[in-house]
């Protein structure tokens, strides 16, 4: 998508120091931290939302939840005390950029409710 941020950063036309970044994904450090620890994990291939996955996003998905972020927490030092992982969807649930992004958070105690 064209005037999209996140695959403006994906496809390098905005440049970020990449917190790690391989073939599917790309991570990097919030520009408004949360945490002391927030990193944006996003596919590169473009998806609105959570809500406009479809069954050929499963290994990507899988990938992101199974692989990037708990090798993401244990490189970042927060695998052992606790992190949270967020995907925003939607006005109401939060969602600023309308392409798929997970918030890794950590290295602080979190609260609940979250919002």
């Amino acid at each position: 998508m064209s005037d999209c941020i996140f695959c403006k950063i994906a496809n390098k036309e905005i440049p970020t120091q990449a917190v790690y970044e391989d073939d599917m994904v790309i991570a990097f450090n919030d520009l408004e931290p949360q945490a002391p620890v927030h990193v944006l994990v996003i596919p590169k291939k473009h998806i609105a939302s959570l809500l406009a996955t479809t069954a050929e996003d499963k290994e990507l998905l899988a990938h992101i939840t199974c692989e990037v972020i708990p090798m993401l927490a244990k490189k970042l030092n927060i695998a052992e005390t606790g992190f949270r992982t967020v995907a925003n969807t939607g006005e109401e649930g939060g969602q600023t950029v309308q392409h798929l992004h997970f918030h890794l958070l950590g290295g602080r105690s979190m609260q609940w409710p979250p919002g």
